[in-house]
């Protein structure tokens, strides 16, 4: 599967919190991340699960259609308030073709050089 790199500002973050209703300040607000303790502003940690799905939805295509997905969140996406944001990377390998046609894609999301999400897994089943 191929690297796919999606860049995060603080303008997505908006974005994504209208969307899916989440408006915890400390996707936003620098003050309000520090005072629970966070370096900075945020990602949403389903933002990152979203775009690591779409990696694999897009490399797959017609061909299959994703049944299961699942990841653990190790570390939270940094965001800083610049226009160039930061970067995410997903990488995928096949860790398993099944007998009964499915395939299980195992991918690495990292920021920099930091896993940001674990175990993340998703099982493709063949088009029909």
């Amino acid at each position: 599967m191929p690297t796919r790199t999606f860049r995060i500002t603080r303008a997505d973050l908006v974005r994504y919190a209208a969307a899916s209703g989440d408006h915890n300040p400390i996707h936003w607000s620098d003050r309000q991340a520090a005072e629970v303790g966070l370096p900075g502003v945020i990602a949403h940690g389903m933002l990152s699960m979203g775009l690591a799905s779409t990696t694999v939805s897009d490399w797959a295509g017609e061909r299959a259609a994703v049944i299961e997905y699942g990841t653990r969140f190790t570390r939270p996406v940094l965001v800083p308030d610049t226009a160039d944001g930061v970067e995410l990377t997903v990488d995928g390998v096949v860790g398993e073709v099944r007998e009964d046609g499915t395939v299980r894609v195992d991918l690495t999301v990292r920021c920099g050089t930091q896993k940001v999400l674990a175990r993340t897994r998703a099982v493709l089943a063949p088009g029909r």
